[in-house]
């Protein structure tokens, strides 16, 4: 989705060479609706320049910095001399990142929501989160709890998330569990920390993954799990809480596994 209006001087635009002059370069800006700016000859590189061709070409994505906006006459002056190379990178994939997030509202709202419905999801996901690719990018790696403090109805928040999993690639996810661990025994809490060590793994969570058992308020304990995928921290999310059931079972206990808090985190 492009911006419906006008850049700021000193703002870093990306745009497309769309026409070369022999006094400068006409730019379509690829963020803003309608928008074309002008490059002069004396912006487009630093030095002499004999033929703008030997430094740009038609079609060429190029970044430049914004020096002068005039609305009244629609006119935007660019400078691509006065963007570093360090800029011009980061701006570039800043750009491509925001590509990839508004294919990815897309995908969760559906390719024909209206602009008033994916406004209004962008601007909740944009209140708690930089950027919509950060807001994604959060989802696929901790799930619901990314979203806890969004101001997003549960099948919106659902679809980000599925749409996030489905499509983001991260280096690691977050996803947590709890656990009811309750034995009427004598040494009841001693078949409690045997459930908890046997939660932990044992030796048997595999190399890559990180888990933690903690404390949240008896009988619930809390299971937060880091993967390298989803996949893989849900199926330790479930064998840790199974180990901790078939433990405390053994011993004469119950055990119950559910997604969410059942009480309030002090």
């Amino acid at each position: 989705m492009k911006y419906s209006g006008w850049p700021e001087p000193g703002e870093l635009v990306v745009g497309d060479v769309d026409e070369i002059a022999d006094f400068g370069v006409f730019v379509d800006l690829d963020e803003y609706e309608d928008k074309r700016g002008l490059c002069h000859i004396s912006e487009v590189a630093s030095g002499w320049i004999k033929n703008v061709r030997d430094h740009v070409r038609e079609g060429q994505t190029v970044v430049a910095k914004v020096l002068e906006v005039d609305e009244s006459s629609s006119q935007i002056d660019l400078s691509i001399k006065d963007v570093n190379e360090h800029q011009r990178k980061e701006t570039i994939q800043d750009w491509k990142n925001a590509q990839k997030a508004d294919n990815w509202m897309e995908i969760a709202l559906g390719e024909d929501v209206d602009d008033d419905r994916y406004t209004g999801v962008a601007n909740a996901l944009l209140a708690a989160y930089e950027s919509l690719y950060d807001a994604f990018e959060a989802a696929a790696i901790s799930g619901d709890e990314a979203l806890e403090d969004v101001d997003l109805d549960a099948e919106t928040a659902d679809a980000v998330v599925t749409t996030a999993r489905d499509n983001v690639s991260v280096p690691y996810v977050d996803v947590t569990g709890y656990v009811d661990l309750e034995s009427a025994a004598p040494d009841g809490v001693d078949d409690v920390r045997d459930a908890l060590a046997a939660a932990e793994g044992n030796g048997e969570v595999p190399d890559g993954v990180e888990l933690d058992v903690g404390y949240v308020g008896s009988p619930e304990y809390r299971i937060k799990v880091r993967a390298p995928n989803y996949k893989t921290a849900e199926d330790q999310l479930e064998s840790a809480a199974e180990r901790a059931r078939e433990s405390i079972e053994a011993a004469g206990g119950v055990g119950e596994f559910h997604r969410e808090r059942r009480e309030d985190d002090e």
